[in-house]
């Protein structure tokens, strides 16, 4: 009996241990008038992690504009994916390091957020992929990650900065694409003409855009790959683009069936983000309504939905009108490396 009672008060007392030593504080002097009493062992409270994503983003702002990422310290992420582009190129085929041509247009970065696949063919499956991708293609930014965190880790500012979100001295390279990532799925295009429109005011639109919508999601096809919130169903398609070198999905998933196919791009934003499609074929939407209406080009491997649609002129242009309602008016976003 005598026992019993003291392995029971000896499970009593470490129960009491663990159960104050979860709730133990300590006093911390932050100045001479004032003391902050804090939980050591508590989680961080909303507040300190809604400010250090913010942080965080801001960090990743300035990374994205940062040229330091490049070999030749010349080119940033927004080199490429400009800002007053839409977060595109107008290039049809992007300009690296050296003055190098890359292989395909650079597309849009607005609402990649919840795309599962990005570039072209997809090769990578989260914006942290993306962000190493470009930073070590030897015809886009051209150097490693390991050389980026070496320049990261020597300026004083971004030591500064890694360490208040991380809170570590030392600048990893999942911190770097993390932060950058995380700037980039704030990219969000919102409040255009068509959210407000389905938002319940029907006056949003104009005629010719409420008949390019019925023609968008019926007799012109476009909602059967252009769909949901993105306008993309993130899949690949070949749609019968002039055949060259450039295999598309194919090359990554190494399958015959994937030749030629490309991702199907958002058309959030669209009518700014010229030049069209991976090649940067057509200039204009006018060009691009053609090439479809015409049921694509000629190729062994393309879509079997790819048919003439057989829109009139006027179907043609009502149709582009709906295209240009999908453009938002988010607020401008400034490079922090520009003079205020």
């Amino acid at each position: 009996m005598m026992n019993m009672k003291r392995a029971f008060f000896t499970v009593l007392l470490i129960l009491s241990i663990f159960f104050f030593a979860d709730r133990a504080i300590s006093v911390i002097i932050t100045d001479s008038k004032r003391l902050v009493v804090e939980n050591r062992f508590s989680p961080e409270s909303k507040e300190v992690k809604a400010e250090k994503e913010k942080l965080k983003i801001e960090l990743g702002k300035r990374l994205f504009f940062d040229p330091m990422l490049s070999k030749d310290g010349k080119l940033s992420c927004a080199s490429c994916h400009k800002p007053n582009h839409a977060f595109a190129d107008d290039k049809d085929f992007s300009i690296g390091i050296n003055g190098q041509k890359g292989d395909r247009n650079t597309p849009t970065v607005f609402n990649t957020a919840n795309l599962k696949f990005l570039f072209w063919d997809g090769r990578a499956k989260s914006l942290e992929e993306h962000a190493i991708g470009s930073i070590q293609n030897p015809k886009e930014m051209g150097e490693t990650v390991g050389m980026v965190l070496a320049k990261l880790n020597k300026d004083p500012y971004y030591s500064k900065e890694f360490k208040k979100v991380f809170g570590t001295s030392q600048i990893m390279a999942d911190e770097l694409l993390g932060a950058i990532a995380e700037f980039e799925r704030t990219l969000i295009s919102k409040d255009s003409d068509y959210d407000k429109y389905i938002a319940g005011n029907k006056k949003a639109l104009s005629q010719n855009a409420k008949r390019g919508m019925d023609l968008f999601f019926g007799k012109a096809m476009c909602a059967e790959c252009h769909k949901g919130p993105d306008f993309t169903d993130g899949d690949f398609h070949n749609i019968g683009l002039p055949i060259t070198e450039d295999v598309g999905r194919a090359k990554v998933s190494v399958s015959n069936k994937d030749t030629r196919k490309f991702k199907t791009p958002t058309l959030r934003e669209v009518a700014k983000t010229a030049p069209y499609f991976h090649n940067g074929l057509f200039e204009t939407l006018e060009e691009v309504i053609t090439f479809y209406n015409a049921g694509g080009g000629n190729d062994t491997f393309k879509d079997s939905l790819k048919k003439p649609l057989n829109l009139t002129e006027q179907e043609q242009r009502d149709l582009i009108n709906f295209l240009k309602s999908l453009s938002g008016r988010q607020l401008k976003i400034q490079s922090p490396f520009d003079k205020k």
